[in-house]
């Protein structure tokens, strides 16, 4: 076993400690919570070496490193999910190997995802990206609708070719009255998701928490959490 394998079985079992014990406390079963490896910024190798692991979620926010990436590792059972904010140059791209992309958060965006879908012949799993910390009807700093902008949203990924609404997302604001309240948050996303879900039943992922917050977000009943430096390791410095 390579040292570099050691390391991420390592981190692996303790973040499935961390899962385990927080499903517990939250009275909830281990299985409700897929766990989604973030490997940006991190080689192929390593998506490699947690495929041998057992993953089969992995996550990358920007296309130029996410495409070769998942290019190199196309032989692998995985799923890829893109959760980046994403450009409209870029959705050909990510359409040919994200299975879910989890920033949906404008009507541009929905109807360019469409195109590429159909021309791809792939389903697209959507999630539509809330911002807690944005106003009514403005966009959040790292992307997002605004709550009262997920409707809207929804209806349009129902009636895209190629598009299927899987369900939310959300990142822990750091400003608005959510900020520094992680559990909060994560509970006001469930709130919108059970709205959601009352004419889309099939639109229950919820997608919420990251190394730091993963427990509120189990506790707040997110279906799946979104680890990167937990399990790789502190990023390496860009630029």
């Amino acid at each position: 076993m390579t040292d570099r394998r050691s390391e991420l079985a390592e981190n692996l079992a303790r973040v499935e400690e961390r899962i385990a014990a927080a499903c517990v406390a939250a009275g909830r079963k281990r299985e409700e919570v897929t766990l989604i490896v973030v490997t940006k910024t991190y080689p192929a190798s390593d998506v490699r070496l947690l495929h041998e692991l057992g993953v089969r979620h992995v996550a990358e926010n920007k296309d130029q490193e996410a495409a070769p990436k998942a290019a190199a590792c196309s032989d692998l059972d995985l799923n890829w999910h893109f959760v980046g904010q994403l450009q409209t140059n870029k959705v050909r791209s990510v359409a040919s190997y994200a299975d879910i992309v989890q920033s949906v958060d404008r009507l541009k965006l929905v109807r360019a995802l469409s195109t590429a879908a159909a021309r791809a012949e792939r389903e697209l799993g959507c999630l539509i990206q809330v911002a807690l910390d944005a106003e009514s009807g403005q966009q959040g700093e790292r992307g997002g609708v605004s709550p009262d902008g997920v409707e809207e949203l929804a209806a349009a990924v129902d009636d895209a070719p190629g598009l299927r609404l899987d369900g939310l997302m959300t990142v822990a604001p750091l400003a608005g009255p959510y900020a520094g309240r992680q559990q909060a948050a994560f509970e006001r996303l469930m709130d919108l998701s059970t709205a959601l879900r009352r004419a889309r039943p099939a639109a229950n992922m919820v997608s919420a928490g990251m190394s730091a917050d993963l427990e509120e977000a189990v506790a707040a009943g997110a279906t799946h959490v979104r680890v990167g430096t937990a399990v790789l390791g502190v990023r390496p410095r860009l630029g």
